[in-house]
């Protein structure tokens, strides 16, 4: 990395900030804070669903995942297509007939307040657990940036004479992330979310393309080479109509696991249900979420496109470089697209698609910071406010709230550095299994019931089911949504049954 691609990129993320800064005017109301006083168009709340679903582990990810495998990542896509369509016609229609500003407010009108506390508890602490490590995860990116700048590791030393280098550069990195996220989204609000992740979707897509044309030009043969060899080494494979509950990423799992995925993460999850409540109608939400299908499916395709063209790249034309990406004689494959671009594009375009990895972390980290506040405000401040505050109390209450949860993301980034990584999956893990429960309760809140003990029977044999699932079988992640909303669901039905039975 050179001075013009570290230019490239503090444009970026100077250009970012004052987006925030430029937005925060006219903001008066938390509503205005957390929904963008519902005005928001609809293209733009589509660009912001996008982009939060897009993170950093996505973009490097799949590039790897095809490289090593084939193209059977999009059957999971495909499930997402058919969620999409059913969160449309299920939750969208119901988020507009009050004037919510989370998700679980949803919950407490049916099920009580607990209910909708305790729902939006076990949101706060997977989202901010699992976003605290997507921040790690940026900051090695970051980190190794600026490893490569001349006197960085003698730097580190002067600054803290008794840690490792790489420590101290991963540090700085992760605090310095964490607060340029914090504070456009501090100042901002949803607002400066919405129009960030615009510009993040863009910044990200945009050099995702440029470093495949490069990419491409790298390969002698052009387009056919990458069709010809690809082919014979089985990496343009699609599908995989395997009916086996252990394995990931076959039709049956990609089709239904996917498609309960996302009929939970996008029905019920704060963090995209906010976006459907920034939109000026149900009809505007549900075209953005529909849409934004699409352009999820065009960009996973371009990332694993990309991946099969590292694949006939390297072991083609550059074969050393795969031995230094080696741990224990395993390829470390989420390690070849950083490695291509920190090694084969030229200046500026490197800062550009370096900007981009940290675009969409960026757009996935103050999603989260402002889906956390508006729990925090909306789900506990006000229910336990007993007298009516001014608009501007509750306005300052979210921004400290954004500050506040910042604060604990970048606090379990730090941990992260420190901890395995095996530790690490089993922490990000926690989230593959709680949105089967939240989904169940909403389930069980469509179908008509009311008390509080039937949500929370549910959620308590729900949530035994998927930690016996996790801990005693081999059952992929892909189904985890299914069991545990049937499991949630079932629970609940039982005991509504149960308590209808004793009082007659």
């Amino acid at each position: 990395m050179g001075a013009f691609d570290l230019a490239v990129l503090g444009a970026y993320v100077g250009g970012t900030v004052w987006l925030g800064l430029a937005l925060s005017r006219g903001q008066s109301t938390v509503r205005d804070y957390f929904t963008s006083g519902r005005r928001a168009p609809w293209g733009v709340v589509m660009a912001s669903i996008v982009a939060t679903e897009t993170s950093t582990v996505t973009v490097v990810s799949l590039p790897g995942f095809a490289f090593g495998t084939d193209l059977t990542f999009l059957q999971l896509v495909l499930g997402y297509l058919v969620g999409r369509v059913v969160v449309t016609f299920l939750f969208i229609p119901g988020y507009f007939r009050g004037e919510y500003l989370t998700a679980y407010q949803v919950l407490a009108e049916r099920f009580g307040g607990g209910v909708g506390r305790l729902a939006a508890t076990i949101f706060l602490a997977t989202r901010n657990l699992a976003d605290g490590f997507r921040l790690f995860a940026t900051g090695l990116v970051l980190g190794a940036v600026l490893l490569t700048w001349p006197g960085a590791r003698a730097t580190a030393t002067t600054l803290a004479p008794g840690l490792d280098p790489t420590t101290t550069v991963m540090t700085v990195s992760v605090l310095l992330l964490g607060v340029i996220t914090i504070a456009y989204t501090y100042l901002g609000g949803m607002t400066a979310v919405l129009w960030t992740d615009l510009l993040q979707l863009m910044v990200y897509v945009g050099g995702s393309v440029v470093a495949a044309v490069v990419l491409l030009d790298l390969i002698p043969g052009g387009w056919s080479e990458v069709v010809e060899t690809g082919s014979a080494a089985g990496r343009f494979r699609l599908f995989d109509f395997t009916w086996d509950l252990d394995r990931s990423y076959t039709f049956w799992s990609g089709l239904v696991g996917g498609a309960c995925l996302t009929v939970s993460t996008h029905g019920t999850d704060q963090l995209i249900v906010q976006r459907y409540l920034c939109s000026r109608s149900p009809r505007d939400a549900s075209k953005a979420l529909l849409w934004s299908g699409v352009v999820v499916l065009g960009q996973f395709l371009l990332f694993l496109i990309i991946g099969v063209m590292l694949y006939v790249y390297y072991t083609g034309y550059n074969p050393e470089t795969l031995a230094t990406l080696s741990t224990g004689g395993v390829l470390q494959t989420d390690r070849i697209f950083p490695t291509f671009i920190v090694t084969q594009l030229p200046s500026g375009l490197r800062g550009l698609v370096v900007a981009s990895i940290f675009a969409a972390a960026m757009s996935t980290l103050s999603s989260s910071l402002n889906a956390s506040a508006s729990c925090i405000v909306a789900d506990f401040y006000i229910p336990a406010t007993r007298h009516q505050r001014s608009p501007r109390h509750y306005l300052a209450v979210a921004r400290r709230a954004t500050l506040g949860w910042g604060l604990v993301q970048i606090l379990v980034a730090f941990a992260a550095i420190r901890l395995s990584g095996r530790i690490v999956d089993e922490v990000l893990g926690i989230s593959s299994f709680t949105n089967g429960l939240i989904l169940g309760i909403f389930l069980l809140g469509l179908a008509g019931y009311r008390r509080h003990t039937t949500a929370y029977t549910g959620i308590a044999v729900g949530a035994g089911v998927m930690l016996g699932i996790r801990l005693l079988t081999a059952v992929s992640w892909q189904w985890y949504v299914l069991v545990g909303a049937t499991a949630t669901f079932a629970a609940g039905w039982v005991a509504d049954r149960v308590r209808e039975t004793q009082s007659s």
